[in-house]
Order: structure tokens, then sequence, then C-alpha cells
């Protein structure tokens, strides 16, 4: 006896099945909901899906702005690249302050949300103190940054003078201008960073503290068994958006080295390079050069290598951040 076999579904219909729209009210439910998010898909189709679609196919050309003929390269924007010493340069720059900034923002931000956890008098006045230069626009710290850390008036080498100490150039300076960064990146950076190690530190269960301190452990076992792991996911965030903020660095670096007053230059990147980051260099060579192509496979170059740390980092996280929920 021989038993029919019921015919599999056709693909859409599959697909219509798995949706949950069989229904004549639940495709008229489905089609509302398009309807409603469909400002924000035409906004990311218009504005982030076309322009990235269109970088992709102008990196493969000599697209310029000023020029009406494209003539198909191939990989040769790619290839020209590891002859490109700037490239390199802004390359390595761009590492070095990640490498400097990203770690120096987990500890010391560590290190000011623990002060401001503390029980204190004015405790929210200095919380609102510690964030305050959050709020400050990068244009506007770039220009206060100038003052502060020009070689000859500004303020910072004027307190060093008067303790005995011979101030750096600074931002005039190829030795300091990146320590310079770094530190400019820190202040403006810290006031996240530590609300989010804060609120961490608010998450950390109270009786997993009082067990460890009935256990014996002093106040730096308790930080290192205890509320390290417990704020280890704040960690890895803070670790991902100071990677992405390092490699996307422009606008202290352009205000400051476009202005002539701290160098005595108006090149991009003074001095000597010392200052041209990764994100500065695409500029340069897309606005100033007028190079679109060469300048969009400098950006697909730059979003490669923030996904690859993105999912190194994500990858690696498995080992040392403590999720609650996963029950390790």
């Amino acid at each position: 006896m021989t038993v029919a076999s019921t015919p599999a579904p056709h693909w859409g219909q599959s697909i219509i099945n798995r949706l949950g729209l069989s229904g004549r009210r639940a495709r008229r439910k489905f089609f509302w909901g398009l309807i409603f998010v469909s400002p924000w898909i035409v906004g990311f189709i218009a504005f982030t899906a076309f322009p990235m679609v269109s970088s992709f196919y102008y990196s493969l050309t000599n697209y310029t702005v000023l020029q009406n003929v494209t003539k198909f390269l191939g990989a040769h924007n790619y290839t020209h690249m590891l002859q490109d010493h700037f490239f390199w340069t802004a390359l390595y720059n761009t590492a070095y302050l990640a490498l400097f900034f990203v770690p120096l923002n987990i500890f010391i931000g560590i290190g000011i949300a623990l002060l401001l956890n503390a029980k204190i008098h004015g405790q929210a006045v200095f919380r609102t103190l510690a964030y305050l230069p959050t709020i400050v626009p990068a244009v506007a710290s770039a220009i206060l940054w100038i003052w502060l850390l020009n070689p000859l008036y500004g303020v910072i080498n004027g307190l060093l003078g008067a303790i005995g100490i011979s101030g750096p150039g600074w931002l005039a300076s190829p030795t300091w201008s990146k320590p310079a960064y770094v530190m400019m990146s820190l202040w403006q950076s810290l006031g996240n960073t530590m609300l989010i190690f804060l609120a961490g530190l608010q998450g950390v269960p109270v009786h997993l503290i009082e067990s460890a301190k009935l256990d014996g452990a002093g106040p730096v076992l308790r930080f290192r068994h205890v509320t390290l792991p417990m704020i280890s996911p704040m960690i890895f965030f803070n670790t991902v958006l100071g990677i992405i903020s390092s490699f996307i660095y422009f606008t202290q670096a352009y205000v400051i080295t476009s202005s002539a007053g701290i160098h005595g230059s108006d090149q991009l990147g003074a001095p000597l390079n010392s200052a041209l980051f990764y994100v500065l260099y695409i500029y340069q060579v897309g606005f100033n050069f007028g190079d679109m192509g060469y300048a969009s496979g400098l950006a697909w170059v730059l979003f490669v290598v923030i996904m690859l740390l993105t999912v190194i980092l994500t990858r690696s996280s498995g080992k040392w951040v403590y999720y609650e929920s996963a029950g390790r």
C-alpha cells in the first residue's frame, strides 16, 4: 500500500509561515508595520546602504569630484596603499592613539567611578564635575587645548615652569604631539566611561561583597574577585567603543592642525605628519586632493580593520567577560 507524501511547501509559502503571515489579518498587520517603519527603511537605504555601496564602487575607480570621466581601476587603489608612505604613517599614528588611549580610558575610568561610588558629602557635585568635559563640543575643546598646550604661553607649561620643570613642545613637537592628543581624548571621553562604570558598580550585588568580607577578603581581593568580574561587560563595552573612537578620531586633530597659531603651518597632520590620523588622511585625500576613489578605498580599509578588531574582541570575550545570566 503506497502512502501519498505531502508535497513540500513552496519556499515563499515557507517564509510566510515562519513569519506567521498565513492569515489575512496577520498579513495586514505586517503591511502596516512596514508602512510605519518605512521612514527608517528609506533613510537607511538613502543615507547608509547606498553611500556604502557607492563608496565601494568608487574605491575601484579613479573617481574625482571635479571630473566627469571615471575609469575602472580594479584593485589598484588598494595595492597603491602598500607603497603609500602617508597611509602607513596615518595607520601608525592612529594605532598609537588607540594603544595608549583605550587602556588608560579603562583604568582611569574605573578609578574615577570607584571614587564617585563612595558615600561622601557632595557626591552629586563631584559626579557632575567629572562628567562636564563630555558635553563640551569637540571644536571648543580643541580650541581650549590649543591655549592650554601652547609651548610659549600655555597654562600647562606655565604651571610646570613654576615648579622648575621645562615644559615640552606638546602640539608643536613631533615627539609630544601624539601624547597630547591622547591626553585630550581622555579628558573628553572619561565622563562617559566613568558613567558606564558607575552604573556597573551600583549593580554589583551587595550580598557578594558581604560574603567576601565574611570570608576575610580585603578591599583589593574583593575588587579582584567580585567587583571586577561583575563589571567585565562594561569593560568589554568601553573597550569596543574606545577602539572605534580612536580609529575615527578627526575633529580635534583637524581643528588644531588647520590652525596656524599652534605650529606656524596650516598643513593637516602637522608637525611633520605626527598628527596625521587615519580619518584626517581620508579627508585630506578626498577633499584636499580630490581623489575620492582612493579616499573611498582608505575608508573601506578602515571599516575592515574596525570590524576585525571588534570580531576578535567579541570572540575572546567569552574567556574574560562574566555574564550572570550565563551562569558562569
